[in-house]
């Protein structure tokens, strides 16, 4: 069966056609326009859609590439089923396997079993019986990051210590009631050098940036005001986000790797982003090049 379309670049639904002209909004509209340039000067049929359009038949493209899909987290079991009914019936990029295993946060410690150094870490699965105070008598950690395992943009993200347990208790018993998460101590050089975010298509490094908090916080992300700034990583860096990149299974097209010197002064991956990362093509276009080739080299049309 002839198919309408090559590719269909994945947003949501505030994205689609949106009027607003903030600064937020034009970026997501030039990334996917990139994005969407690379594949045409190719030959390739593209089209953008919202990820939860039920207008649209998705039988009806050779693949989807998921790209600013950043609502799934807020509609998580509509998504679900969204992925597995259309991964049936589209090719899937990055792969519908490595995104499964992407959205819940154990994938770190399947990178730790790879040799992929990773902030210590420890998980709270759903019904477990233990305090915040255990916990924090168990790990010896004075300063910690309660998260959960499926998350984004900061959701349910707190900062703990010693003195602030105790009022946080009752949000933590009700939160392992229903979902799994995770403790980390506090990396310092989360606010005294930021986070470094390295790009890598097909395998390769391609750009980096560095995300800063506002002062007085310790969120990167730019909805609690952090601020993004060129960067250029070492070359142990490149290789450390190539590694872990490499220890994926199956490979992924497009990854973003977000990495710090942890509280021992070692490389160390905090995310490993394969769903719908920000990739940061407004300060390298020609990285949607890259993600093009890469994107085109195994699929057949």
């Amino acid at each position: 069966m002839s198919k309408a379309y090559d590719f269909i670049v994945l947003t949501d639904d505030r994205y689609v056609n949106p009027t607003s002209s903030e600064e937020y909004i034009q970026n997501i509209l030039v990334e996917d326009g990139l994005v969407l340039k690379a594949l045409e000067a190719k030959g390739y049929r593209v089209g953008r859609k919202s990820w939860s359009d039920k207008e649209f038949d998705w039988e009806s493209t050779k693949a989807i590439i998921f790209r600013t899909t950043w609502d799934y987290f807020d509609r998580y079991e509509e998504w679900k089923n969204w992925l597995a009914q259309v991964s049936k019936i589209t090719e899937m990029v990055n792969p519908y396997p490595l995104i499964n295993w992407n959205m819940d946060k154990h994938y770190l410690g399947d990178l730790k079993v790879k040799g992929v150094n990773i902030p210590e870490t420890r998980y709270i699965e759903i019904g477990d019986s233990t305090t915040l105070s255990e916990l924090q008598q168990a790990t010896g950690w004075d300063h910690m990051i309660l998260k959960p395992c499926i998350s984004g943009a900061s959701r349910h993200t707190y900062k703990l210590n010693k003195n602030n347990l105790a009022e946080h208790e009752n949000l933590f018993q009700s939160l392992i009631e229903v979902e799994a998460m995770m403790l980390q101590p506090f990396q310092n050089n989360v606010v005294e050098k930021g986070e470094i975010s390295l790009m890598v298509m097909g395998g390769q490094f391609t750009h980096a940036v560095l995300k800063i908090a506002k002062p007085g916080d310790f969120r990167v992300q730019d909805d609690f005001g952090g601020t993004v700034h060129n960067y250029e990583p070492t070359p142990e860096e490149m290789a450390f986000a190539e590694k872990a990149v490499a220890a994926c299974s199956p490979q992924p097209k497009y990854a973003r790797v977000d990495i710090i010197k942890d509280n021992h002064g070692d490389l160390a991956v905090i995310e490993l982003e394969l769903i719908e990362p920000e990739l940061w093509f407004r300060m390298n276009p020609s990285a949607a090049d890259v993600l093009a080739e890469a994107i085109i080299s195994n699929i057949i049309f």
